[in-house]
C-alpha cells in the first residue's frame, strides 16, 4: 500500500512521495509527513550482510512508494559512488566508550552529503515522474553544511538552479570558503547580515509567497528546497542509523534485537527525528539523546515541555548548531498531538507570534524515549582535547558537544548500553576550532597551515574537499540585507 504525505498544517488533500519532494515545503507553510512509520521488511540479519546502497534501497522504498525499483536503485547508485572516499560511506570508528558513526566522507565532509547526494536525483526523477516542464530553483538557506553539500549535489544538475543564503558572521572560514568557491553556471550564494534563524525565515517566506509562485510559473520556474525541511532530504538520513545498527551486529559487538542509545548533535532537529523514525521502523533504539550546543533551546524544550525562542542567539564553534527555531521539530510535534493539524497550527503560530509555545502534559509523556542535554564551549574544547590524549583520535566541536552530552548522560542514568554519537562532521572543517582545544600554542597559524598540523597530529590524510578549495578563486561574492532576500533571487533569475 502506498505511503502518503499530509502537511502539518492542514487537511489538504495527501501527496505522493515524488509530489512532497518536488514541492519540498507545504503551500499552507507546514512539513510534508508520512501518513504511517512503514515496518522494516527485511530482517536485521538480512540487512547485515548488505552494502550501505543496498540498505538505502530497503529503507527508502518504503517511503518513497511512488519510485519504481529500477528509478530508486538508480538515484542510489548515482548517489553512494566514488565522491565518497570510504568504500562503506559511512563508517564505525570505537573510542572513548563510544562507536562514532562518521557522516563525513562525502564532497564536503559534512554528514549533508548522505541525503545531498541522493536529493538531486529524487528531485529530477520526481519531476520526470510529474512531467514538469519548469525549471526547478532550489532555495535553501544553510548555518554552514547544508548550503555546500546541496550546491555540490546540484551544481551543473539540468533542469535546475540553487540559491543558497548563509549568515555572512556566522559559519567557518572554511565553510565560507567551500561555498563562495562553488563551481556550476546554475549556482548562486549570498551572505545575509543576520544569523541562520533569519536566512531560515527568509526562506519559508518566500516559499510562503502565492503571488510569488503563481509569477514564476509564468515565466517558467518553481521553487523546491534542499533543507531537511525536505522530505527527500530526511528520507535518507534514516538509512545511517539502519547501517550502523547492523554493522555492529554484523561485527558481534551486539546481538540481534539488542538495545543501542542513540547521541545525536542537534540544530534543525532533521538528524534524531530521522532516528526517531528508524525507531518507530523497529530498529531496537533505546534513548535518542538530543544533544545541543549554548543555543539550549531544545534541551530546554525536553526539560519543560516550553519550546522559547525568545534569548540571546550566540555564536560557537559548533556552527551548524547555532540555530534558535528547530524547524524539523514541527514533525514532531504534530505527531505527538495525535496527528492533529489544527492543534501543531496553533503552537506554530504563537511560535511565530510570540516566540514560544508550551505543549501539554499528555504530549510530553510521548517524549520519554528522548533525553535532551548541552555543552558550553569549554566543555566542548576539554571533550576533543580528552578524547585525542587518551585514544588519538580527533573529533569535531559538533560531534564534540554529543560526546560531552553522552557522559553527562551516563553519569546521569548509569545506562551502559552500547552507544552510537554520530560524528557529522570532519574535524578539517574547524580546523582553528580543533587545533585550539588540542592546545593553544596554534592560535596564531593561518587556517590552511593548521590544516597540515592536524593532519599530522591526528595521521589522517586531508580530505580532497579541504585540497580543493586552498588555491580556488571566489565565485560568488553577494551580500544582502536580511529583508532583501526575494528580490536577490529575482535578480538572480533574470525576472
Amino acid at each position: 500500500m502506498d505511503i502518503l504525505y499530509n502537511s502539518t498544517r492542514s487537511t489538504g488533500d495527501p501527496v505522493k512521495a515524488s509530489e512532497a519532494i518536488l514541492r519540498g515545503l507545504s503551500e499552507d507553510g507546514g512539513l510534508f509527513v508520512p501518513d504511517r512509520i512503514p515496518a522494516l521488511d527485511k530482517s536485521l540479519e538480512e540487512l547485515a550482510d548488505m552494502t550501505y546502497g543496498q540498505v538505502a534501497y530497503e529503507v527508502m522504498k518504503l517511503y518513497l512508494t511512488d519510485f519504481t525499483e529500477q528509478e530508486l536503485k538508480e538515484c542510489i547508485a548515482k548517489a553512494y559512488d566514488d565522491k565518497f572516499d570510504t568504500e562503506e560511506i559511512a563508517p564505525m570508528v570505537q573510542a572513548g566508550g563510544a562507536w562514532y558513526l562518521e557522516l563525513f566522507h562525502g564532497a564536503t565532509i559534512a554528514f549533508k552529503d548522505m541525503a545531498l547526494s541522493i536529493l538531486p536525483h529524487l528531485l529530477t526523477t520526481s519531476a520526470r515522474k510529474n512531467h514538469v516542464k519548469n525549471e526547478i530553483v532550489i532555495l535553501t538557506a544553510t548555518s554552514g553544511d547544508t548550503g555546500k553539500a546541496a550546491l555540490a549535489g546540484f551544481a551543473d544538475v539540468e533542469g535546475t538552479r540553487i540559491v543558497v543564503f548563509y549568515p555572512k558572521d556566522g559559519v567557518s572560514k572554511i565553510q565560507e570558503k567551500q561555498m563562495i568557491t562553488q563551481k556550476g553556471k546554475n549556482t548562486y550564494v549570498v551572505g545575509i547580515h543576520g544569523n541562520f534563524d533569519d536566512a531560515q525565515t527568509g526562506v519559508k517566506q518566500i516559499f510562503g509567497d502565492k503571488e510569488l509562485a503563481a509569477y514564476m510559473d509564468e515565466k517558467g520556474f518553481q521553487f523546491s528546497s534542499a533543507n531537511s525541511i525536505n522530505i527527500g532530504r530526511l528520507v535518507p538520513q534514516i538509512v545511517y542509523y539502519v547501517y550502523a545498527y547492523v554493522k555492529l551486529l554484523k561485527e558481534e559487538q551486539i546481538k540481534n534485537g539488542e538495545k543501542i542509545n542513540v547521541v545525536v548533535p542537534t540544530g534543525n532537529f532533521g538528524n534524531i527525528l530521522a532516528a526517531f523514525y528508524a525507531k518507530e521502523m523497529g530498529l531496537p533504539i533505546d534513548k535518542l539523546i538530543c544533544a545541543s550546543n549554548e543555543n539550549k533551546v531544545l534541551f530546554d524544550f525536553f526539560r519543560t515541555g516550553t519550546y522559547d525562542r525568545n534569548r540571546e542567539f550566540m555564536l560557537t564553534s559548533s556552527p551548524s548548531m547555532d540555530i534558535l527555531i528547530s524547524s524539523n521539530l514541527e514533525r514532531l510535534i504534530y505527531r505527538i498531538c495525535g496527528n492533529d493539524w489544527r492543534k501543531n497550527k496553533e503552537f506554530m503560530d504563537a511560535l511565530g507570534e510570540k516566540g514560544s509555545y508550551a505543549i501539554t502534559e499528555k504530549m510530553r509523556a510521548q517524549l520519554a524515549d528522548f533525553y535532551g542535554n548541552y555543552a558550553d564551549e569549554k566543555e566542548t574544547a576539554e571533550t576533543i582535547h580528552e578524547l585525542y590524549e587518551h585514544t588519538g583520535y580527533v573529533i569535531d566541536p559538533h560531534t564534540a558537544v554529543a560526546a560531552c552530552v553522552y557522559e553527562k548522560y551516563k553519569k546521569e542514568t548509569g545506562d551502559e548500553k552500547p552507544a552510537v554519537i554520530v560524528s557529522t562532521a570532519s574535524p578539517y572543517k574547524f580546523t582553528r576550532s580543533v587545533m585550539d582545544a588540542i592546545d593553544h600554542k596554534y592560535d596564531a597559524m593561518e587556517d590552511f597551515e593548521l590544516v597540515d598540523l592536524l593532519s599530522e597530529r591526528s595521521k589522517v590524510k586531508v580530505p580532497r574537499a579541504i585540497e580543493e578549495i586552498r588555491t580556488a578563486p571566489v565565485l560568488h561574492d553577494h551580500i544582502c540585507e536580511k529583508n532583501r532576500m526575494k528580490e536577490t533571487v529575482m535578480e538572480f533569475l533574470g525576472i
